[in-house]
């Protein structure tokens, strides 16, 4: 890997390696060697993400458009979730890899057993919510009456169960920040394997199991999710990971825990930001019509696909600035960045010519209905537009948040988000009469805003002196 090119065979031997987490060492020799084995894994463990994401919607696109877009009403509000997940695992990734960087495995182990701790509670609030007013939710999104009586046990389980969403992401960051990538990979494999398999079961029905249309997604989500869970606390517990817990371990540890939530806020705050602003748009589309809204849900899901292996990417960023400036080694952490950001980038240039030429034939590929492809086309095509800034963007935010600087992609996400791509969504889409397209423009150039003000704020360096 230190040459400039690198045959096939050598590609194979490496990318053997980082998939099988044979590589632990991240704070010295090359640099394109530590991106490439941090990498790799996590592409595949978005990859894992983004398929189960295309499957799901597939199996359930053969079940209703109002299935369709209960989907993606449910995951329009399940995103604060993800906020929530996010957020705690930013803290997670960033104090593990520092703790990790300074040869402190003691304290990293301290942090996972808090973090679990606070995934759980905040995972309790949530099901209780989700639980007793699925309805309602549903009827806060702009859900029509038959859409809410078709889809709400969609909504209940998926919320219900969502403390398999939490642990799934917050002890995954706990081995992204050891690592131990590979393991996060292998977990997601099992996580989406069981709920491809599942899917059709439980949504169509087989042998003694019943047809549960749109909630039997949730349903199979809910049981894969559950079984890889099992399987991280059985990893950590015997060991297998660079992190290890015992039960004398579980203890509550509150000047730990305090450290992850105040390096958390900014995380959480950062992703309500986001996610939030996700919702509002979700909220606008809904005024168009369940067709509209099916096509924007079925582009969004197409486009994860192809922005979790650039999320992956961002990962390894975030892990390598944590383990490095652990290592007193700032500017190699520095150094990491502008490469993989680089990657990021290119990648993501390729996708969005493949989006640009083909946006209809894909869409078709999920639904035929004219409306449904015209609007999700249109969608893929806009976004993709963006898609280079988007690549390089996710990178340079990501380190921030590896740095343990969560504050910095806060003020930037409510600049770009609340201050700019809300309020122009809704001056296109609804008062000058751009329609669906003007929310799909406001995506875009928030995003490329996005890129351009964190890399200028990146530049400046006040990341390296975060203490976490």
């Amino acid at each position: 890997m230190q040459s400039n090119k690198i045959t096939l065979k050598q590609f194979i031997h490496y990318f053997k390696i980082a998939v099988t987490g044979k590589e632990q060492e991240f704070t010295s020799g090359s640099i394109r060697r530590a991106v490439f084995m941090l990498s790799i894994p996590m592409i595949l463990e978005m990859l894992m993400e983004s398929i189960f994401a295309l499957v799901d919607i597939l199996y359930v696109s053969q079940v209703s458009v109002n299935a369709v877009a209960t989907i993606g009403l449910t995951e329009s509000v399940i995103t604060l979730v993800y906020a929530v997940a996010i957020g705690l695992s930013m803290a997670a990734t960033a104090v593990v890899a520092r703790r990790v960087g300074e040869k402190d495995l003691k304290g990293a182990a301290m942090a996972t057993v808090q973090v679990i701790f606070l995934g759980v509670f905040v995972a309790a609030i949530i099901s209780t919510i989700g639980i007793l007013f699925p309805k309602n939710i549903l009827a806060l999104m702009g859900g029509e009456t038959d859409l809410i009586e078709e889809g709400f046990g969609y909504t209940q389980v998926l919320l219900g169960g969502n403390v398999t969403i939490m642990l799934l992401f917050l002890i995954n960051a706990v081995f992204r920040g050891a690592g131990d990538a590979s393991v996060a990979m292998w977990t997601l494999v099992l996580s989406n394997g069981l709920n491809i398999i599942l899917d059709p079961i439980f949504i169509f029905g087989f042998g003694p199991i019943p047809e549960f249309g749109v909630q039997g997604a949730a349903i199979a989500t809910t049981i894969g999710r559950g079984t890889a869970v099992i399987f991280q606390l059985a990893i950590l517990f015997i060991g297998y990971s660079k992190i290890k817990i015992g039960f004398k371990d579980l203890i509550l540890d509150l000047k730990v825990m305090f450290n992850l939530i105040k390096v958390s806020l900014g995380g959480i705050g950062q992703f309500l930001i986001g996610t939030s602003s996700w919702v509002f748009l979700m909220r606008i589309m809904s005024e168009f019509g369940s067709e509209v809204l099916a096509g924007y849900t079925i582009a969004i899901r197409v486009m994860m696909f192809t922005i979790m292996p650039a999320w992956g990417m961002s990962n390894a960023a975030a892990t390598l600035v944590g383990q490095n400036l652990g290592a007193q080694k700032p500017e190699r952490a520095e150094q990491s960045v502008w490469k993989t950001g680089k990657y990021s980038a290119i990648f993501m240039g390729l996708v969005s010519l493949g989006y640009l030429g083909f946006a209809p034939q894909i869409i078709t590929l999920f639904n035929t209905t004219p409306d449904v492809v015209n609007y999700g086309s249109l969608c893929l095509r806009i976004i993709a537009a963006g898609y280079i800034f988007y690549g390089y963007g996710m990178v340079v935010i990501n380190a921030f948040n590896g740095a343990g600087d969560t504050k910095t992609p806060t003020y930037i996400n409510f600049v770009c988000f609340w201050l700019f791509q809300l309020p122009f969504a809704y001056l296109m889409a609804m008062s000058l009469d751009f329609g669906p397209s003007g929310v799909f423009w406001a995506i875009t150039l928030a995003e490329v805003w996005i890129a351009i003000i964190a890399i200028i704020w990146f530049k400046k360096g006040d990341w390296k002196t975060v203490v976490v």
